[in-house]
C-alpha cells in the first residue's frame, strides 16, 4: 500500500508485523476519538436516558420518580457537607477514568488500573508509616512518586507483552488486577500488618503525611484539586505536545501514524506507563486523604468504574470531571432513598449499570456506523474492516471486565451486559 511516495510496508522500525496489516493486525481506531457531534450532547445522552429508564421502573412499581431522585439530588448537593462528600466520593473516579482515558486514547484498553490503584495506595502508605521523620513539605511528594512509579511500574508489564508480543491487554491487565489485590493483601495481613490490630491493615501514616481537609466534619480534601488540574493537564498533554499528538494518531489510525514515522510501539508503553502512574495516583490520594493507612480490599472497584466514566467522557479530559461528579452523587445520595423510601438502595446500581450500557451501546453503534461506511483498503487511512471489529470486540471485553471485578457494583455489571450484547451485534 502507498501514500504518494511513502511505501507504508517499507517503514523502518517504526512499523512490525503486528501493525503493518499483517496477519498479526492490531489496527484500531480509538473508540474514545471525539465524534462529529457537540461534546456536551454526547456526555449528556447516556445520563438522561439512564433517569428516563429509572423513571420507568419506579413508575411501574408504584414509586413517584420525581420525589425519588429529588431525594438524590438533595443528599448529594444541597448543602456544604452533602457536596463536599458527593466530591470526595468523586475524587478516585477523577483519577481512574483519566487513567483509563489516556490508554484508550492511544488505542489500548486498560482494563487494569484497579491493580495499579492497590500498587500505588500500599507504596504511599508504606512511606508514610515508614519514614516518619520526614517533613510534610516533604513526605507527601514522596508518597505520591512512590504511588506513580508503583502504579506505572505495574502497568509497564502488560505494555511490553503488548508492543513487543502481540499479547492482548485486555486479558493481562485484567488478569494481573488479582495479583495485584493479593500481592498487597499478603503484604498487609503479613509483614506489613499493624501492630494489636485484628484487622488487616498497615500502621498509620505520620500526621504530616496526611492531605489536609478542607472543612471539619468531612473528609473531602485537597485531593480534589490535584485530580482536576491533572484532567487539565492531561488536556494539555494531548492537545498541545508532541508525545500527545502521537497518542491521538496512533489511537485513531496506527497504521497511517507508523507511516508517518511515529513509533506504535513507543507510544503504546508509554501511554499505558502514564495510565498506570495516574491510577497509582487514585490509590495515594485515598490513602493519605481518606483512610491514613492501607486497608485491605478498601476499593470498591474505583479502577473498574473508571472505565465507565471514561466512556461517558468521550475522550475529552475535562469531562472527565462532571463524569466522576455524577457517579459520586449516585454514591451519595443514594444512601438515603432506602432509608426514607420503601425504595431498596439497589435503585443507585440500577442507574449505574444504565449509564454504562447506553454508553457502551453508543460507542457499538459508532463502530458499526464506521464499518458500514468505510471504504476498505483506499489508502492508509482506511482501518481493515477486521481491526475495526477487533476494537469494538476489545471494548466490549472491557466493559465485561470491568463487570466481572466490580462484584457488587452492578453498574459494571450492566456494562459487561453491554459489551456481550456488542459482541454478538459485531458477529
Amino acid at each position: 500500500m502507498r501514500m504518494g511516495a511513502v511505501d507504508v510496508m517499507d517503514t523502518t522500525d517504526t512499523v512490525d508485523a503486528g501493525y503493518t496489516g499483517g496477519a498479526g493486525t492490531d489496527l484500531r481506531r480509538s473508540p474514545l476519538a471525539p465524534g462529529r457531534f457537540g461534546a456536551l450532547a454526547q456526555g449528556l445522552l447516556p445520563f438522561v436516558l439512564a433517569l428516563l429508564a429509572g423513571a420507568v421502573v419506579l413508575a411501574a412499581t408504584g414509586k413517584d420518580p420525581l420525589q425519588i431522585y429529588s431525594i438524590v439530588f438533595r443528599q448529594a448537593f444541597l448543602g456544604t457537607t452533602n457536596l463536599a462528600d458527593t466530591l470526595l466520593f468523586s475524587t478516585p473516579l477523577v483519577f481512574t477514568g483519566l487513567a483509563a482515558l489516556v490508554a484508550f486514547r492511544a488505542g489500548v484498553f486498560n482494563v487494569g488500573v484497579e491493580g495499579s490503584l492497590y500498587l500505588g495506595a500500599f507504596a504511599a502508605a508504606w512511606a508514610g508509616f515508614t519514614l516518619t521523620g520526614l517533613p510534610g513539605a516533604a513526605l507527601v511528594p514522596l508518597c505520591f512518586l512512590l504511588a506513580v512509579l508503583a502504579g506505572g511500574l505495574w502497568a509497564w508489564v502488560p505494555a511490553l507483552l503488548k508492543a513487543h508480543l502481540q499479547v492482548d491487554e485486555v486479558v493481562t491487565t485484567f488478569m494481573l488486577n488479582y495479583v495485584a489485590i493479593l500481592f498487597t493483601s499478603l503484604l498487609v495481613n503479613g509483614p506489613f500488618l499493624a501492630p494489636g490490630t485484628a484487622n488487616s491493615m498497615s500502621p498509620q501514616v505520620a500526621p504530616q503525611a496526611q492531605i489536609p481537609t478542607f472543612m471539619p466534619g468531612s473528609q473531602f480534601n485537597w485531593s480534589f484539586v490535584l485530580a482536576v488540574l491533572l484532567a487539565v493537564g492531561v488536556w494539555w498533554l494531548l492537545q498541545s505536545t508532541v508525545p500527545g499528538f502521537a497518542i491521538r494518531m496512533v489511537g485513531d489510525n496506527a497504521r497511517f501514524a507508523a507511516a508517518s514515522g511515529i513509533s506504535v510501539k513507543r507510544v503504546v508503553v508509554y501511554s499505558m506507563l502514564i495510565s498506570g502512574a495516574l491510577g497509582g495516583l487514585a490509590g495515594a490520594s485515598h490513602v493519605l486523604g481518606v483512610t491514613g493507612r492501607f486497608i485491605d480490599n478498601f476499593s470498591p472497584g474505583y479502577g473498574f468504574q473508571g472505565i465507565a466514566v471514561a466512556l461517558l467522557a468521550a475522550g475529552r479530559p475535562i469531562l472527565v470531571v462532571p463524569a466522576a461528579i455524577f457517579f459520586g452523587a449516585l454514591t451519595n445520595g443514594g444512601g438515603l432513598v432506602q432509608l426514607f423510601s420503601n425504595v431498596p438502595i439497589d435503585l443507585i446500581n440500577v442507574l449505574q449499570g444504565t449509564v454504562m450500557l447506553f454508553a457502551t451501546a453508543r460507542f457499538a453503534l459508532r463502530f458499526r456506523l464506521r464499518r458500514a461506511g468505510r471504504r476498505v483498503g483506499r489508502g492508509p487511512e482506511a482501518v481493515p474492516e477486521a481491526a475495526v471489529e477487533k476494537g469494538a470486540h476489545a471494548e466490549v471485553q472491557a466493559d465485561a471486565g470491568a463487570g466481572a471485578g466490580a462484584g457488587a457494583g452492578a453498574g459494571a455489571g450492566a456494562g459487561a451486559g453491554a459489551g456481550r450484547d456488542g459482541a454478538a451485534g459485531e458477529a
